[in-house]
């Protein structure tokens, strides 16, 4: 690679470093908040909430990278015209062109980066992390039993416990279950104990009484039922109606290409929706060198101006707008029918054919227009 390629090509790793550093924190920060205030008011400890904050990091870097090229070479480019280097490259016959070379093989380092989180890493943060919420889902006490307040767990449940003894039992239990209009039923129980069984969580309630009210042709049917032990099926309260599907990201593209049998069960999804999947981790990497190109190119049109290049900047704002639109309308579009993930192709394809327009007009040459010389009059 020639000397003034490596130059280039450093200055801009250097500021994608920065911006990078800078954009996932702002952005980890963010989610982290919101992740933490629900863990802990799960009742899970600061070591749970550090390893899930820990395992968005790949997801968060995924998201930022492109948008870092972005920044990086719209700044180093404009560094490059205000120190007068990019004026000094250009009279020495370097075509846009040919300054475009460092710039892509930036964006193509970008895309590598990318392409070994959205396809490696990310997956397997996405599958740690569906093993871990499974892991504390299992946890009822700590999701949502907790004493001396009435607790909420799905639309149409109240519980409420008295006190939650050292040893595990739950001292005076209440819990009404509305979530059938035409059959409501009402547990109250001395004391329980939560029993973890093979299918799930299971609620033992102990000397209480069961009240069912039953709606049957107009007619309200109310009938009591005294017991020393009842066993109750609380899988649905911790969040789940029955087994939970696994998530189809946590799995790899090569799977996702070929998905088999085995894997649309396990997820509960289909075909298309799998392929969907893959080909938006596959068009996700392009995303970096058109970042990267759009903040190169957008800057090299137009002349010399003592008040720099804020025009220019401007525009290559809203063209990475514009791709970034067309990327969350492709994304919809899939979402709404996953038979159209070719579509997730076309914001990449879009931005490249924007960054070769770009170039075409910045290598035409400029200058004033000639007159034509006056013709003498005739003496």
């Amino acid at each position: 690679m020639p000397r003034i390629d490596r130059y280039i090509l450093s200055q801009l790793l250097t500021l994608f470093g920065f911006f990078a550093l800078v954009l996932v924190s702002v952005y980890w920060i963010n989610r982290a908040v919101s992740l933490f205030e629900q863990l802990i008011s799960d009742g899970q400890t600061a070591l749970v909430v550090l390893e899930f904050t820990a395992l968005t990091l790949p997801l968060v870097i995924s998201v930022v990278l492109p948008i870092a090229a972005f920044a990086a070479s719209a700044y180093g480019t404009n560094r490059l015209a205000s120190e007068s280097e990019l004026v000094a490259m250009q009279a020495a016959g370097m075509s846009p062109w040919r300054l475009a070379r460092p710039v892509l093989v930036f964006g193509v380092l970008v895309a590598l980066m990318v392409a070994l989180l959205v396809h490696s890493i990310v997956p397997l943060a996405r599958g740690r992390m569906a093993d871990r919420q499974a892991e504390i889902a299992q946890n009822v006490t700590a999701e949502f039993l907790r004493a001396g307040s009435f607790q909420y767990p799905v639309k149409g449940v109240t519980l409420y416990i008295r006190d939650i003894a050292p040893d595990g039992r739950l001292e005076d239990f209440f819990l009404e279950d509305a979530r059938d209009p035409t059959n409501k039923a009402t547990y109250t129980a001395t004391e329980a104990l939560v029993v973890k069984t093979a299918n799930g969580p299971r609620l033992v309630l102990m000397r209480g009484m069961a009240q069912n009210l039953r709606l049957t042709n107009g007619r309200q049917q109310l009938s009591v039922t005294r017991f020393d032990e009842l066993a109750y099926d609380i899988g649905s309260l911790a969040g789940a109606e029955g087994q939970r599907n696994r998530d189809l990201r946590a799995y790899s593209t090569a799977r996702l290409l070929n998905p088999d049998a085995a894997l649309l069960s396990a997820t509960g999804n289909s075909r298309d929706q799998a392929l969907a999947e893959a080909h938006e981790r596959l068009a996700k990497p392009f995303q970096a060198p058109v970042a990267a190109m759009l903040g190169f190119a957008m800057l090299l049109l137009g002349g010399f101006s003592r008040f720099g290049v804020w025009r220019q900047v401007i525009w290559a704002v809203v063209a990475l707008i514009v791709v970034q639109f067309l990327g969350t309308a492709a994304e919809n579009q899939v979402a709404q029918n996953a038979s159209r993930w070719p579509l997730m192709y076309f914001p990449p394809l879009v931005g490249g054919l924007i960054c070769i327009g770009v170039l075409w007009l910045a290598a035409r040459p400029r200058g004033p227009k000639r007159r034509s010389a006056p013709t003498e009059d005739a003496a």
